[in-house]
Order: structure tokens, then sequence, then C-alpha cells
């Protein structure tokens, strides 16, 4: 008997009702930025269609990504004032703070208002933690600040907190301060393998947080290595997270899969700023088809085991879905 598979690909009907994988609004999470003393939304270049948003800005951006069913928004502060402790991460009255408040006033449970907690976007160095006298980051004084910045954070309506700064034991370190301060129901959603990447360019201009010296590699992740994502995955877990994440995703497939089929917990995968700007910029010189490529970029990284995914398309691709 001659097979033909070909049969179950005949009509969009067909392949639609034999999918094997399905995108769903629910399981997309987008990204915001959030900047004090700006007066109207900022494009960023080299991310046409993001902006670096004003208060006002982002509580419509919010609303619209609700509306759409998107599950939830994680959002980045940048602050007029920087400092080499990056002061302005807990501080109550801080952007990132504000808006939370802006945001839970506003939205309650429609979404789930996810916070990035890290220091790059606060520190005067552009690192993500403190510094020792030799320029290094300083691993164990930096989770004392982590641990503050998920209190504030939390404090300001933060539903999961998300460390994103890749420091030995910050899971743990965030854990024991939100139990600490009476949010023992708050989740944490780890970076738990985050690669030392080329990709991350066009969010550093977003964030305005690209280090000032040297790099990030002697604390992210070498992109050579798979095996230690598992190790660093084992190690968040133990310490308390309750999800973990692969970023990047799109060239790191292969790493949220071994991540899936060794958790119990939701896998969740950044699909990062250089993904989204390769795709738009070859999208815009009509090398590729734009709304296809998107598609089928988030099909792929849900195909590879991602239960949630961080993208800056997530409003416009619920749209879509809906």
């Amino acid at each position: 008997m001659i097979e033909r598979p070909r049969r179950l690909r005949r009509t969009p009907a067909l392949r639609r009702l034999v999918a094997e994988t399905r995108l769903d609004p629910a399981d997309l999470i987008l990204p915001m930025f959030v900047k004090e003393g700006i007066a109207e939304p900022a494009e960023i270049v080299s991310m046409p269609g993001v902006y670096q948003h004003t208060r006002d800005s982002l509580r419509k951006a919010a609303h619209e990504a609700a509306e759409a069913g998107v599950g939830g928004v994680v959002l980045f502060g940048i602050p007029a004032d920087k400092d080499e402790r990056g002061s302005a991460a807990d501080d109550p009255n801080g952007i990132m703070q504000v808006a939370l408040r802006d945001l839970s006033a506003d939205l309650g449970d429609a979404l789930v208002l996810m916070t990035d907690l890290c220091l790059d976007e606060y520190t005067s160095h552009g690192h993500c933690g403190l510094l020792t006298p030799s320029g290094e980051v300083d691993n164990d004084p930096t989770l004392e600040r982590y641990a503050s910045i998920a209190v504030a954070q939390a404090q300001a309506g933060a539903q999961v907190v998300a460390p994103s700064g890749m420091m030995d034991g910050q899971v743990a370190a965030i854990r024991a301060a939100l139990d600490g301060a009476g949010f023992t129901n708050l989740p944490i959603m780890a970076y738990s393998a985050k690669y030392a990447s080329a990709l991350y360019g066009p969010f550093r201009d977003a964030a305005e947080c690209a280090p000032q010296f040297g790099d990030r590699a002697a604390y992210q992740q070498d992109p050579a290595n798979a095996r230690e994502s598992l190790r660093e995955v084992g190690l968040d877990l133990v310490e308390g997270a309750d999800i973990v994440m692969v970023k990047p995703a799109g060239l790191y497939l292969d790493v949220v899969r071994q991540v899936k089929d060794s958790v119990e917990v939701p896998v969740a995968a950044y699909q990062v700023s250089g993904e989204y700007a390769m795709i738009e910029a070859a999208a815009a010189n009509g090398w590729i088809d734009r709304d296809r490529a998107i598609l089928e970029s988030l099909v792929s990284i849900k195909r590879a085991g991602a239960d949630l995914t961080l993208t800056y398309w997530a409003t416009e691709v619920a749209r879509r879905l809906r």
C-alpha cells in the first residue's frame, strides 16, 4: 500500500484540524518598557513598533493586550537617574513601582502583571549587580539588592517576579524575602537558562542598559553549553522557582526541549529583541513574508516545548489568533 500523508494537508481546514501545535493568546507574555520623565512614547529605532512608554501610554498598551487576550505583561523600568547601586529599583516612588500601581488599579486580574527583577536598567554602569572595587559583579551583596527589589515590586502590585540577573542563589534569596514580607503566594519566574547572547542589542537600546565596560559573559551562560542549563534549572527549582525560562528562544530550541523534558513546572521561553529585529528588518526589505515568519517562529518555540512565550508581538498575534 502507498502511504499518502498528503491527504491530511490538502485544505486549510484539514491542516487546522490535525495541527499538532496550537498557539493560544493566553500563552503569550508581552514585554513592555516604561521610562520616567518622558512626555510622549518613544519608538525604539532598532525595534520598530516597540516603544519606551510613558505612564499613560503604558496603561493604554496594557489595556490593548488584555483586550486581545494576552496572558501577561512583563515590565521593564527605566529611571531618570541611575547610580552604582541601582537605587531607583526598589524606591517606592520609582518608575517600576508607580507603573505597577497604575496597572494594578486599571486591570485587576485581567492579565498577569510580571516584573523584571534585575539591576542593569537602574545602575549607572549597566551591569546586573553591585561591583567589587576591581569591577567584577559581586554576587552575594547583589542578592541583598534583589531581595529588597522583590519586596518593593510585590508591595506595588506585581503578581509574578522574574529575576534575570543570573546570580547564584538569586531565587532562594528572593523567595526568603518574599516569604518574610508576607508574600508567600507570589510566584517566581526564574530566568534559569539565560545565555550571553549577541541577540540582546536592541533590548539594550530599549532599556538603556548596555554595560559601560566589559560584558556579561561572567554571569550569563556560554552559548556552547546545554547541560549547564539543566543544572541551573535544577538549582532554581530547589530554591523555589515556580516557572523556569530559557532565553533567548529561537537559537536555543534544543535547550527548551531538554528543559521541558526534565521538569514538571511551566517552561517559558523569551523571543528576544534580536529575534524580533531580524524578522522585522528582513520583512521591511521584502525578503520574507512578515506575518508568516512571525507565526512560524512562535509555533517553533511552542513545538519545542515552551508553555509560555515572551514576545514583542504578543498583542498583534493574539488579535490574529482570535
